[in-house]
């Protein structure tokens, strides 16, 4: 396994025993803790925890969640803006009187979140997002606490952390992760994917009607402001790999080597399939079994149940394969700190951007079948040597390497640099 190494913050080297605050930028300058406004997605959530991390905050990060209404006829009205849904679930609820037929609130639960995603380093108990609350919480403890770091990522985020950003703009840094679509000027920062900005390249310009282009966003290149990254952000690094690694000892060093993980994901927007590539993958592993120690299967919460059943039953009795029943705890990252090497399925840039991370062969499933912008993906990642697509004809046993992706590393140093111009900077 090849270590990662993050950059270090920019600015020199502090002398021993440090500098009081009131010689680096006033005592009012130093970022101490963090805000992470979250959707309730596990995907979006650890992107921020991710950079947070990497800041060097997640001991004194609090993170809030934009709550929607969820189950019944809530899952149609997904696609309004949070505020407007949940004015119309309160009118709906009131006329059905809490109709189970209407308002049932079956539907998605929130996922818990996993050490590895931020509880016990700090993470206090959720709280929902209110941006009242959170003004007047970073006005009112700015001299004693100095400024605070906002970072919000996914769509459901935008309005709240703009909000903040309006009306406590001297008090808060807000980094907004994934691309808001528009208004680009309502954050201090925004961290997005060089794919999101697609819809401007000459070959989505072919695919789109001209009287449609001005509807697809972006319509502008990024700014100065804009971090271009090439997958998601996320919470892995040497330190973790370490930590997991001994924290999962017991279970996967036993393992016959070479041991190969294979992560499925599920059908997407831009990433569409079903059972037809599930197929394709189980032709392609049992011919490269001989060359494999042992190999460990993980389902994601969007895989198709009908794509799990198939694989269990074609692949579930054989001796070298163990197919993860999905019971916590969850072997994830395990599986990134012990992996000799991956299969990931196409559809998930944050489980191929994690796996990259570690410097290890990646093989990607599927991606002749994505669209859009994800193609614009996955040839960024073969164009820096982090992925090759797996055929079923490699010899797993081959070792090969190339330099990890490190982009919440950049994308915090692009952080410190913003703070440092605008004479603030994160505690030492």
């Amino acid at each position: 396994m090849k270590p990662i190494r993050l950059p270090e913050p920019p600015g020199s080297p502090k002398p021993m025993g440090g500098v009081p605050d009131i010689f680096e930028g006033g005592l009012y300058g130093v970022v101490r803790r963090a805000v992470i406004i979250g959707n309730g997605f596990p995907a979006s959530e650890n992107q921020s925890m991710g950079l947070v991390r990497a800041l060097g905050l997640s001991d004194k990060q609090t993170l809030y969640r934009v709550m929607r209404p969820t189950g019944g006829i809530n899952e149609w009205l997904h696609w309004l803006p949070v505020s407007i849904h949940k004015k119309l679930y309160f009118i709906i609820s009131q006329i059905y009187g809490y109709s189970k037929i209407f308002i049932s609130r079956r539907g998605r639960k929130l996922a818990h979140l996993p050490a590895g995603n931020g509880a016990g380093v700090g993470l206090s108990s959720v709280l929902e997002a209110d941006v009242k609350n959170i003004v007047k919480m970073a006005k009112d403890t700015f001299e004693k606490d100095g400024p605070l770091l906002v970072v919000a990522s996914g769509r459901d985020t935008i309005s709240i952390a703009s909000s903040i950003k309006r009306l406590a703009s001297d008090n808060v840094f807000v980094v907004q992760v994934q691309h808001p679509r528009s208004h680009l000027d309502r954050f201090d920062m925004v961290i997005t994917p060089q794919h999101d900005y697609y819809s401007l390249t000459p070959q989505a310009q072919e695919q789109v009607p001209r009287f449609l282009r001005k509807w697809i966003t972006p319509r502008e290149p990024a700014g100065d402001h804009v971090v271009l990254t090439v997958g998601a952000l996320h919470q892995i690094d040497s330190a973790v790999l370490r930590s997991e690694a001994n924290a999962w000892h017991h279970e996967f060093a036993p393992l016959p080597k070479p041991l190969l993980v294979v992560n499925i994901g599920g059908p997407t927007r831009y990433c569409r399939y079903s059972t037809d590539l599930a197929k394709q993958l189980i032709a392609s592993l049992y011919n490269v079994l001989t060359s494999c120690g042992s190999v460990r299967i993980s389902f994601s919460r969007r895989t198709p149940e009908k794509v799990s059943k198939l694989i269990i039953k074609e692949l579930g009795t054989h001796p070298k394969i163990y197919i993860w029943d999905g019971e916590e705890p969850n072997p994830h990252l395990g599986h990134l700190a012990w992996a000799d090497s991956f299969i990931i399925t196409a559809d998930s840039v944050s489980m191929l951007s994690e796996a990259c991370s570690t410097g290890k062969p990646v093989y990607v499933v599927g991606a002749e079948r994505c669209t859009w912008k994800l193609v614009e993906f996955h040839k960024k990642l073969r164009e820096r040597g982090l992925v090759r697509p797996f055929t079923g004809l490699e010899d797993m046993s081959e070792t090969w390497g190339y330099p990890p992706l490190n982009d919440t590393a950049e994308a915090a140093s692009r952080v410190h640099k913003a703070l440092a111009e605008r004479g603030w900077r994160i505690r030492p």
